[in-house]
């Protein structure tokens, strides 16, 4: 029986404490998955921790860049990686254990019919661990403000824990993304939305980073907030 190969995209810029850990319990999870990790030259040198495990590991792929350029930039990168080495599927996923690698083998059983599974913190309730009310209520929010003015039926639109088939990755024009975080998730779900593909979202527990510092900004909150009006209009007048 043929089995389908996947590639775990994990950004990363500082993630030294976590990197090896993670990529490790992916590695153990399922055969079917390999990791790329594209690092914006960590100055704790996750970029270096990385590179000793491609040495030993051929599961285990690396790209370097040469500053701190993003994200979403990172993501594109990824996926264009995914598509011309011929994986079945990607997943995007955070180095820091907010996303728990046990879930992995949930998303790979629905790809059979779905072509976006999505991680949502908020399918099935809330369910977020460690985050202040605050930043709890401003994430829900813009997830209910993003559903509201899109039209796109998806609780978490702001999920960074995705897997994408292969037709959903070939379906997206990711060189016209010009955002980052927040923004970059909604975009990357409402090109898969309107590209009349098959999108299903299942609850995660996700737990706010063990160690190291978020990387998320005031930028960001308001890049993804124009965004959204963008995509309205989009979706009103058709354009593509």
């Amino acid at each position: 029986m043929f089995m389908k190969k996947g590639l775990v995209i994990m950004p990363t810029y500082n993630e030294a404490i976590n990197i090896e850990r993670i990529i490790a319990r992916i590695l153990t999870i399922s055969p079917q998955l390999d990791v790329l990790v594209i690092d914006d030259d960590s100055p704790d040198h996750t970029g270096d921790i990385v590179e000793k495990m491609t040495e030993k590991n051929k599961r285990v792929h690396l790209m370097r860049r040469e500053s701190k350029l993003g994200l979403g930039t990172a993501y594109v990168l990824g996926f264009q990686h995914m598509l011309t080495q011929n994986y079945d599927f990607a997943f995007e996923m955070d180095a820091d254990f907010s996303h728990n690698p046990d879930d992995l083998p949930r998303f790979i059983e629905l790809l059979d019919t779905y072509d976006l599974v999505i991680g949502s913190r908020y399918v099935d309730g809330v369910s977020v661990v460690n985050w202040p009310v605050k930043r709890l209520l401003l994430s829900y929010s813009a997830c209910y403000f993003a559903r509201v003015v899109t039209g796109i039926p998806v609780r978490d639109l702001t999920s960074g824990f995705k897997c994408y088939s292969r037709k959903a990755v070939a379906a997206v024009d990711w060189k016209s993304f010009d955002v980052d975080g927040y923004g970059f998730q909604i975009q990357s779900v409402f090109s898969v939305y309107r590209a009349g593909l098959r999108l299903k979202e299942i609850p995660i527990i996700f737990v706010e980073r063990r160690a190291g510092e978020s990387k998320m900004s005031r930028r960001i909150i308001w890049e993804a907030f124009w965004l959204v009006w963008k995509l309205r209009y989009k979706s009103v007048f058709n354009r593509k």
